[in-house]
This record gives C-alpha cells, sequence and structure tokens, in this order.
C-alpha cells in the first residue's frame, strides 16, 4: 500500500467522522422541535426537551439522546484529527467526547414524568426523584459542563489562530449555554425554554466548526 493510499483513507475518515458532528445538531433539532409541535401537552416553557423521553412516545426521544450522542462521540475523533498539533486539540475533542457520553446516558437513564407530562401526570415536581432521575440529571450536567467548556477551548484555539471575532461567536456560545442551565437551574421563568436555546446554541457552534473544519480536511 503506498503513501498515497494511507493518505486519501485518512483524509475520507476524517471528513467522515467531522461529518457526524456536522450532523450532530440538526439532528438533534429537527426531532425535538417535532416532538415539541406534535406531543399533546407538552409545554417548552415548562418542561424540558428530557421529559419528551417520558410517556408511550418517549423512545423518539430516548433514540435522539443515543443517536446524537453517538455522532457526537464519532465526531470527537474527526476533531481530534482536524486539530492535531493546534491549539485546543487535545481538550476540545475530549470534551465533546465527554459532551457525547453524557448524552449517551441521559437517554438510557431517564427523567421522571413531571409538571403535567405526559398527560395524567400530575401538577409539580414528584415529591421524590427516582434513581434513574438522578442519574439522569448527573448525565446531563456532565454533557451541558463538557459542553460548554469545549466552546471556550475552541474559542481560545481561534483566538491563536488569529481569528478572533470567530473566537468570540465560540466564548457567546459556551455563555450561552452556562446561563440557560443557570436559569433553569434557579427556576427562572421559562427556564426550559431558556435552557433549550442554550444547549441547542451550543451544539450549533460546535456542529459549524466541525464543518469548516471538514471543508479543509
Amino acid at each position: 500500500m503506498t503513501t498515497a493510499t494511507v493518505a486519501g483513507d485518512t483524509t475520507v475518515s476524517t471528513r467522515t467522522l467531522l461529518t457526524a458532528a456536522a450532523v450532530a445538531t440538526p439532528v438533534w433539532a429537527l426531532v425535538s422541535l417535532g416532538q415539541v409541535l406534535t406531543r399533546e401537552g407538552f409545554d417548552p416553557i415548562r418542561h424540558p426537551l428530557s421529559a419528551l423521553s417520558t410517556g408511550s412516545l418517549g423512545w423518539i426521544q430516548i433514540a435522539n439522546f443515543l443517536v446524537v450522542g453517538a455522532l457526537v462521540i464519532a465526531g470527537s475523533f474527526g476533531l481530534r484529527r482536524a486539530l492535531s498539533d493546534r491549539p485546543g486539540g487535545t481538550w476540545a475533542p475530549r470534551l465533546m467526547l465527554v459532551n457525547g457520553i453524557g448524552m449517551i446516558a441521559a437517554g438510557v437513564f431517564v427523567m421522571d414524568p413531571a409538571d403535567g407530562f405526559p398527560i395524567g401526570t400530575p401538577a409539580g415536581m414528584p415529591a421524590a426523584m427516582s434513581w434513574h432521575s438522578i442519574l439522569h440529571l448527573v448525565s446531563g450536567s456532565m454533557a451541558f459542563i463538557a459542553l460548554a467548556a469545549a466552546c471556550f477551548v475552541l474559542g481560545r484555539h481561534f483566538s491563536r489562530a488569529g481569528a478572533r471575532g470567530t473566537a468570540v461567536a465560540s466564548r457567546i456560545a459556551g455563555l450561552a449555554l452556562i446561563v440557560g442551565d443557570g436559569w433553569a437551574m434557579t427556576g427562572g421563568h421559562a427556564g426550559s425554554l431558556t435552557l433549550a436555546v442554550g444547549v441547542t446554541t451550543a451544539m450549533a457552534w460546535v456542529s459549524l466548526v466541525a464543518a469548516r473544519l471538514r471543508k479543509s480536511a
């Protein structure tokens, strides 16, 4: 096998992995939005997207968590190759790997039905959380922290590369997630919606970065 062949195989593989990262956010957003618009009783102001994993149709959002988590994990290896020996090339891929694992875990461990969803669930939060709901919360927190940190690491990467505007955008994406999560955790008005926007913004930024890296792979 020639060197050229080996190099060609590596390039194709890297592009494929980066494609996985690039499509992760569109898949997540479209599947989640489709359920938000069609699942009876779901209110994005009151209910987090994780609540879609409950009820008879919960398997759709569970699959969404698992598939998108797998795409993010694959994409993390693409980022590792594309950013090799460059600022942020070590920690951005590692953090996205943790993010993907956290998403899969959040799909495996489903939160408890709460606050009137699915239909028939009593209003308000349960008096006590089940073990799998606790693990869902831990997994989600792990995924959020890793994703926000990855945005800041990518910000450092772009800053070192002289792309100051892109670096600022990366940090804003990470900050959007932190603010959204913090607002939701403190019980702020429309906290679930704010969290969804923050998470999707950070995810979309990483997908955009992966798509840009794919063009130059």
